[in-house]
């Protein structure tokens, strides 16, 4: 099975759409990022900052409205709407309505990163799917529970699960899906018709159609709290401003890992925070860009 390897030569031959020199926020893009939990609110703040600095240029915010007051303090660049929650500390599935008003105008949503509630999140993402058809959906952590039992798109949608998640996802063991992480992301992304990023120190990405990918990368210092949640707010920002979904995840996957890697050689190889990850990469995409 052909799987092509990440690396700086193809991220050059494959640059992300160039920002127009006379555009303005509304040309790069709307990202809505749905995050956050009470337990978990920082969630949220970190994968809408990553979204930012991927270049989107709007962002709305809905968390739960138990901590949104204390999201929108974190985030002075964004609108943030406060969501019903439900007893589990998830979002109430009516919550849709609340946010549908804006999907004409988004190019990216992203949903899942510190959610509670694994029942009443299923609900909220069925619910929402159809609202934004025309939008690009990322769904991370909670937000891709309603892929068990089976389940196929009909619209752009990336997953983002680690060997563990996936497991949970699919039934297959994890030892099964490290063993041969490729041919796993690539059956995986044809069933449900969707990009499928399979995280870890190798990281496969698959699209329906069978291309698949592959970046390696040995940085310890990102299996840290809140480094996937960065990972799929760059994914949403790229997404946002213009990039496919395949494209989006490939260098996302890749910016994620070079941020590491600078964090590295400033901190240590373990020890940085994954709220320093996303500042490094508006340099990464000059450097990396045409």
């Amino acid at each position: 099975m052909k799987c092509v390897a990440v690396d700086e030569a193809l991220l050059r031959a494959w640059p992300l759409p160039a920002p127009d020199g006379d555009g303005d926020k509304e040309s790069r893009g709307r990202v809505l990022v749905i995050a956050g939990s009470r337990e978990i609110p920082g969630a949220a703040v970190l994968a809408a900052t990553a979204a930012l600095r991927a270049g989107a240029g709007k962002l709305l915010v809905a968390t739960p409205a138990s901590v949104w007051q204390l999201v929108a303090a974190a985030l002075p660049e964004a609108r943030v709407i406060a969501l019903p929650e439900s007893k589990d500390g998830g979002v109430e599935p009516e919550a849709v309505d609340l946010v549908a008003s804006c999907a004409d105008s988004t190019a990216c949503v992203l949903v899942g990163p510190g959610m509670m509630g694994e029942a009443t999140t299923a609900a909220f993402v069925e619910g929402l799917l159809p609202r934004f058809r025309n939008s690009t959906v990322v769904l991370d952590a909670l937000g891709m529970e309603c892929v068990r039992g089976g389940k196929r798109f009909s619209q752009p949608v990336i997953l983002t699960p680690h060997a563990g998640e996936m497991a949970h996802l699919t039934g297959d063991e994890k030892e099964d899906l490290q063993s041969d992480p490729v041919a796993a992301a690539v059956r995986h992304a044809r069933e449900w018709q969707a990009v499928l990023a399979l995280k870890g120190a190798t990281t496969c990405i698959a699209a329906p159609d069978g291309k698949a990918w592959r970046h390696e990368s040995r940085t310890p210092g990102l299996g840290t709290s809140g480094s996937g949640d960065v990972l799929a707010g760059l994914i949403a920002g790229l997404a946002a401003r213009g990039a496919t979904p395949e494209q989006a995840v490939v260098w996302g996957v890749a910016l994620h890992a070079r941020a590491g890697e600078t964090q590295a050689l400033r901190t240590g190889k373990v020890g940085y925070l994954a709220r320093e990850l996303a500042a490094e990469v508006p340099a990464l995409l000059d450097l990396l860009g045409p």
